[in-house]
């Protein structure tokens, strides 16, 4: 890479070495992360192929900077572009994350009150759901549960602020679903946490 900049394309060293060296090793870690965020998405989704293409470049991408790291040890500036570009990943995984909004999550709501309009708003919007008659420790309690696309959550926790402002309500990522009746079968709860875990490099 450095000859091509150097030699081919006439740049100086120094351009080389402070500038488009740096530049190059942060927009690949951005790129690694970022794909990275993605990757976790769809294992989590179940989504085997798509997740191992995207973990090849992933990994191809993160071999390339190192290796630049490694090729430049004496340049400082790219010890500050590599952990520059780290972060600037996580953020921009994160909008990535919240822009794609893939796969199901499972909605838990609990309340005191009544869920006649809740219940109807969800009939109305096609969204499946479970109502129990539960005991809490103040008395009778409503649980609703229901299983929608992520994409649609946040239409639902606005009517339910809406509707139940005071309802106590929990949301979990959900794996895999049955889509004949929309079966819960297995749950991974995800946070920030563990996908900073996962793109941890020793």
């Amino acid at each position: 890479m450095e000859d091509f900049f150097i030699n081919t394309l006439g740049t100086s060293e120094g351009v080389f070495s402070f500038i488009i060296l740096p530049f190059l090793i942060f927009l690949a870690r951005i790129a690694d992360v970022s794909i990275n965020t993605i990757r976790i998405i769809y294992v989590l989704g179940g989504r085997k192929m798509t997740a191992t293409i995207l973990g090849f470049f992933e990994s191809f991408i993160w071999l390339m900077a190192i290796r630049q790291i490694f090729e430049h040890l004496d340049n400082w500036i790219c010890y500050v572009a590599y952990p520059a570009g780290f972060a600037t990943g996580i953020l921009v995984g994160m909008m990535i994350e919240e822009r794609i909004a893939y796969g199901k999550v499972i909605v838990r709501i609990i309340t005191r009150k009544e869920v006649y309009h809740l219940l109807a708003f969800l009939s109305a919007r096609n969204f499946r759901y479970t109502q129990v008659k539960a005991e809490g420790p103040d008395g009778h309690e409503n649980l609703v549960f229901t299983v929608l696309e992520r994409e649609h959550l946040d239409e639902l926790l606005f009517k339910l602020k809406e509707i139940l402002p005071s309802a106590f309500y929990t949301v979990e990522r959900v794996n895999r679903a049955a889509e004949s009746g929309t079966i819960v079968q297995e749950t991974t709860r995800w946070s920030i946490a563990s996908w900073l875990k996962s793109i941890k490099r020793d």
